[in-house]
């Protein structure tokens, strides 16, 4: 079972809130970070980009970034201030986007579980990507950007949450996205009576965060031994999480964008995918239905349908975005590998498919590919027969943010 325990959490106070919080540092480049940061010097941003505020072109592993980051959060605990709460809490922690709302609980989870497959996965990390992470990580004694878990739902951990939220809360701005955030800060007693209910959650599947996920359990690895006195309680063998239940996720499709036609003509790349797909002109990108997806080639769209039955496919072969990677990407377009692959690009869904008609219009790609968005009961599915999803396979929206609560260890 699940562990998912009250901690000694780091705020900002409520009037810096909104200054803090950060977008995660994974969906921003160090130009972006810098736009969003500039004239804010409350903004989390300084911690977890922290290149933002040395010269331009720095190694962004070098040494002196690590450090700049622990400076950054020093000066950000004294200065914001960021406060450490005297008792263990869990939060309660809201998003919404438009029309969408999700909740979820803040808590620590246990570096134990990700090691032994309760906490569980759907893709592979990169070696580099953890190394950042967990050097960025220990050089602040802080998980400050927190992992995105989901469960299967529980009736009893809604209305528990659901009644919280009855109450004032303790945070309450809305983003320059747009996106509102929301924080309730459980009292004792009811954080170790919704702990407790967490105990019966069988599993947790990472939705978001595989990294961070990765770099925690490192960082437990490397502090456990140089502790003589070390019993599996302290601190460092836990990392902060939000924990979503799976019926509330808005999961939007990662589309695919490529530079060429592989030395095909346009003719011949709609001609060999007929071999497989009926392919019929269309008025625009949205994707209708699991199983097609809508191809944008010399300014139209078409609609992509498989000739053959996906429903007799494996539980990764049958997933929209390896029928695609399988049949066209691969065998057509020549991306054999498309974590490695230069003439691939992963466009996020928040962006819309007019970010692909854009990339090909204006000729830096040839083609693209909109997707319809894998299911949550996939993902799960996929983790639970510890199988890989092919990269990108899921874009989660909205982002939570960094900042708004930190587990120092």
């Amino acid at each position: 079972m699940a562990k998912f325990l009250p901690f000694n959490g780091l705020l900002p106070t409520v009037e810096r809130a909104a200054q803090v919080a950060a977008v995660p540092y994974d969906v921003v480049n160090s130009e972006e970070a810098a736009v969003l940061a500039e004239g804010n010097p409350y903004s989390f941003l300084h911690v977890s980009r922290p290149e933002i505020d040395l010269e331009k072109g720095i190694d962004l592993h070098s040494e002196e970034v690590y450090a700049r980051a622990g400076k950054a959060f020093r000066k950000l605990c004294a200065e914001a201030p960021l406060l450490m709460d005297a008792e263990k809490h869990l939060y309660i922690y809201q998003l919404q986007m438009g029309n969408h709302v999700q909740t979820g609980v803040i808590g620590a989870a246990s570096a134990v579980d990700y090691q032994t497959g309760v906490i569980k996965k759907h893709e592979k990390t990169r070696q580099d990507k953890e190394d950042d992470r967990t050097r960025h990580v220990m050089e602040l004694r802080s998980h400050t950007g927190p992992a995105f878990f989901t469960y299967k739902d529980k009736a009893e951990i809604d209305a528990l949450v659901a009644e919280e939220c009855k109450k004032a809360p303790l945070f309450n701005f809305t983003a320059v996205d747009g996106i509102r955030h929301t924080l309730w800060r459980l009292d004792v007693e009811t954080s170790n009576k919704l702990s407790a209910y967490f105990d019966e959650v069988p599993v947790f599947y990472i939705a978001d965060g595989h990294h961070r996920s990765a770099a925690a359990a490192r960082t437990a690895a490397e502090c456990a031994p140089k502790n003589p006195n070390h019993n599996g309680t302290e601190d460092y063998n836990f990392f902060l999480a939000v924990a979503f239940p799976g019926s509330q996720l808005a999961i939007m499709p990662y589309n695919r964008a490529v530079k060429n036609l592989n030395g095909h003509s346009k003719e011949e790349v709609i001609k060999l995918i007929e071999e497989k797909f009926t392919v019929t002109p269309t008025a625009n990108g949205t994707v209708e239905n699991q199983g097609e997806f809508k191809m944008y080639l010399d300014n139209k769209w078409y609609l992509v349908q498989p000739k053959f039955d996906i429903t007799k496919l494996g539980v990764i072969e049958s997933l929209d975005v390896s029928v695609l990677q399988d049949n066209i990407l691969a065998p057509i377009l020549g991306i054999a590998d498309p974590r490695t692959n230069q003439d691939i690009d992963f466009i996020g869904g928040i962006r819309g498919t007019a970010e692909l008609e854009k990339l090909v219009n204006q000729g830096s790609h040839k083609i693209a590919f909109s997707m319809y968005a894998t299911t949550v009961d996939q993902l799960m599915a996929i983790a639970d027969a510890n199988e890989i999803m092919p990269p990108k396979s899921t874009w989660f929206e909205p982002k939570l943010r960094d900042g708004i609560v930190s587990h120092n260890f």
